[in-house]
């Protein structure tokens, strides 16, 4: 191997212009004279072929056009970790020789040295500051001489290293073994070779590991895992990780877990991390999965599945059906849901009709799609969805007897909190569940009187209004009538078939039709 090329240049991560690839052969490819180089392209387009020349396959590439030979002179090797650090933030050698010629003063054939010393000592002050380092970029390859790193920069907590040379974990635990107090640490879009038996060097006191886009397997990191004894927070994204393994006595400290954008072969995959005793946050954003079961307990039942998990993310998957919602019920602790771009989210013509039901149907629910419920949405949703499925609750053999009351079990599969919903707000009654009448002019204008219960000066008023008028146009057209302002507006209705019970109008997104107003009922108004 000459001089240029390092003799373990196989399997070498390398930079060409802007490109990266992997160096997979290195020798001669006759008819030409020289050395050249085999290499795989991180992008399969910069290619030319799949490792063969005129008939002969040098070296194989997973892309059929992944591969190109290269000169030598071509490929950047890339550095040791701090000439990386000393060139990204500009504590270079060749700048303290500058400075070291310029303050030096010439007595007769002697140059003596003023301040050369100095410099080499406030450039040595200046890494052993250093606490959060972004080498990100750096065309880093490798260590260095041993132990320099622990000498020159003794209190780094944080390293970005993504998108640099490293070939291997091997390379990246001769940086990271050297940094004592070591935080946090992202390998990502570095492709490298991950060890296939266990490793020895702890990072004992890492908290923070981003393997995004870096070719890891699910067994590999659990074969890593035991160097990570604190590990809080693992981001895997991007990796193809298609199956996953129970971690036996590893990743015991995990909070928050990111497989977004691998592809599970299924939802059932999950059971296999979902006892991970202090997993707090999971992503699994574009994975894939449709489903998910908790098997070991019924509907109305809390799993001991995820048992501290809190927040959740499917955003983009294959998610169509409301069972997947029902399941997530029985999480003990979640709290936020990130679920958008599935296809459950278009089922229905209003995207509000989509959250006033995931409400109801996960009740410990505080945050969805990075918005938080406050109690009225949440009372406005459960109140809803209590209406709109109380015929069918009726159908099933519900009642508002107790003693009568037995929907049966394909119900309650399809609506594991309606009994609980029944019993926080009552069971709905049959005025309640009027079906809307046809749709025809006659039926479009209610006669409805106004009444202040609270204002017995103010005289009752009756108005016609249509029964496709909002709550909210209802309150704007009391604040003209009333002269009170509307945003202050408590309404409700009553009914002679109700007689003594009073129905609050606390949508007002929702029409007059939809609470079953008829001709003749009042509107009670207060402020």
């Amino acid at each position: 191997m000459t001089s240029s090329v390092p003799s373990d240049v196989l399997s070498r991560r390398i930079l060409c212009d802007t490109e990266y690839a992997t160096v997979r052969y290195a020798g001669s490819v006759p008819p030409t004279t020289g050395l050249w180089l085999g290499v795989e392209w991180d992008n399969p387009q910069r290619g030319k072929h799949n490792g063969s020349h005129e008939g002969i396959q040098y070296f194989k590439c997973s892309h059929p056009t992944g591969g190109s030979f290269i000169r030598p002179n071509k490929a950047n090797f890339g550095v040791d970790f701090l000439t990386a650090v000393k060139n990204r933030y500009g504590l270079n050698d060749e700048q303290d020789v500058e400075c070291e010629k310029e303050n030096a003063l010439v007595i007769g054939k002697k140059t003596v040295e003023l301040v050369g010393f100095d410099s080499i000592i406030e450039q040595q002050s200046q890494l052993n500051k250093l606490v959060d380092i972004s080498v990100s970029e750096c065309a880093v390859s490798h260590a260095g001489q041993k132990e320099e790193i622990s000498r020159t920069c003794p209190n780094i907590r944080s390293i970005n290293l993504s998108k640099n040379l490293l070939p291997s974990w091997e390379k990246v635990t001769d940086i990271a073994c050297q940094v004592q107090n070591l935080q946090s640490l992202d390998l990502s879009e570095n492709k490298m070779k991950f060890p296939s038996a266990s490793i020895t060097c702890t990072l004992s006191k890492l908290r923070v590991l981003a393997l995004n886009r870096t070719g890891v397997t699910w067994a590999e990191v659990l074969l890593c895992a035991p160097g990570w004894p604190a590990l809080e927070e693992l981001y895997l994204a991007s990796n193809d990780i298609t199956v996953l393994e129970r971690p036996i006595n590893v990743l015991q400290t995990l909070k928050l877990l990111d497989l977004s954008n691998n592809q599970l072969i299924d939802g059932s995959q999950l059971q296999l991390i979902a006892y991970l005793p202090r997993l707090e946050q999971l992503i699994l954003s574009n994975t894939g999965i449709s489903s998910i079961h908790f098997p070991d307990v019924g509907f109305g039942c809390k799993t001991k599945m995820f048992p501290l998990l809190q927040r959740l993310a499917v955003d983009d998957n294959k998610i169509s059906q409301w069972s997947f919602i029902n399941e997530l019920d029985k999480l003990q602790c979640l709290q936020s849901l990130h679920c958008q771009n599935n296809p459950l989210m278009v089922t229905e013509k209003n995207p509000e009709t989509v959250r006033q039901l995931i409400l109801a149907k996960i009740g410990q629910l505080k945050v969805l799609n990075k918005s938080e419920i406050f109690p009225d949405e949440r009372k406005g949703a459960e109140l809803d969805y209590r209406k709109m499925f109380g015929n069918d609750w009726i159908m099933a053999g519900g009642n508002q007897n107790p003693d009568k009351n037995r929907p049966n079990e394909e119900f309650l599969a399809a609506h594991p909190r309606y009994q609980l919903l029944c019993l926080k707000y009552g069971a709905p009654e049959e005025g309640e569940l009027k079906r809307q009448q046809p749709f025809i002019l006659k039926n479009q204008l209610l006669t409805l009187t106004i009444k202040c219960p609270d204002k017995p000066d103010q005289k009752p008023i009756e108005k016609k209004l249509p029964d496709s008028m909002t709550i909210q146009k209802v309150k704007g057209l009391l604040y003209r009538l009333l002269k009170i302002p509307g945003s202050e507006l408590k309404l409700s209705y009553e009914s002679s078939k109700m007689e003594g019970k009073e129905i609050e109008l606390e949508n007002d997104l929702k029409p007059l039709q939809f609470y079953s107003i008829e001709n003749g009922d009042s509107v009670l108004v207060r402020w």
